[in-house]
């Protein structure tokens, strides 16, 4: 999906294109929040792409898929011998992300150590290899998401409140795709647009009954569920004209 171009023809995405138009240029820490599948790694990248660090590395890291013993090995790099699996020094995340934008995925499942670590590394520009005391200046942007209710999290403890307040200098939140079907149809033309090449150029053509179908599901899933189906059309419908009785036949909706 282009980046700033978020397809869209809801108010609720054109108010968040406004916003990444704003907010983009700047060096402004973000926060955003949404249901998962709702696309808050497409805004991520939206910011990144329309600001002056697009030259250098978007690296996304998904803080919820790295085990919490290694969650600062994979942020911070480390040095060799710094613990059992450590065979040879490593760069960081954050290190190569340097002058670009680190975009912390899932950041509500982060441990509270490494928490305190992003939280200097903001503060001061600067971090630490795990097995090492010297310090090495960066200079990344960061983002953040999450499909987590941070404010809950803060009063049980299991996220910095000080955090929080530094990396959601900007809040912007996705609505499910529930609350945005007119949408629907620009996604699928995307999502076809996208997987012709995949799938050796074929083309798939959904007709207005077709559209209506998918208009009408509960996606729970969001957008990412959008996409899925989409695909599952290409991989295992017979014709290429795609109307309500198909849709219903492999989208394993009613």
């Amino acid at each position: 999906m282009s980046h700033l171009n978020l397809l869209n023809i809801s108010k609720e995405i054109q108010n968040i294109k406004d916003l990444i138009t704003k907010v983009a240029p700047s060096d402004a820490r973000v926060m955003i929040t949404g249901e998962n599948g709702t696309g808050k790694e497409l805004v991520a990248r939206a910011l990144h792409d329309n600001s002056s660090r697009s030259k250098n590395q978007f690296i996304e890291v998904n803080c919820a898929a790295i085990p919490s013993e290694l969650i600062e090995s994979e942020l911070f790099g480390h040095i060799k011998g710094s613990f059992t699996s450590a065979h040879k020094d490593r760069i960081g995340k954050f290190e190569a992300a340097n002058e670009g934008t680190i975009f912390l995925d899932e950041i509500g499942d982060m441990s509270l150590s490494a928490q305190s670590k992003v939280l200097r590394a903001i503060q001061e520009n600067k971090i630490q290899k795990v097995g090492s005391d010297k310090d090495i200046y960066v200079d990344t942007r960061v983002i953040a998401a999450t499909n987590k209710n941070i404010t809950e999290l803060i009063k049980s403890n299991k996220f910095r409140e000080d955090l929080y307040h530094r990396i959601s200098v900007i809040e912007l939140n996705v609505p499910p795709l529930n609350d945005r079907k007119p949408d629907i149809p620009l996604l699928i033309d995307y999502f076809i647009q996208q997987l012709t090449d995949q799938y050796d150029g074929r083309h798939l053509f959904i007709d207005e009954t077709g559209i209506k179908k998918m208009t009408s599901y509960d996606w729970k899933g969001n957008v990412r569920e959008l996409r899925n189906i989409v695909e599952r059309l290409f991989i295992l419908s017979e014709s290429d004209q795609i109307s309500e009785k198909e849709v219903v036949k492999y989208s394993g909706k009613k």
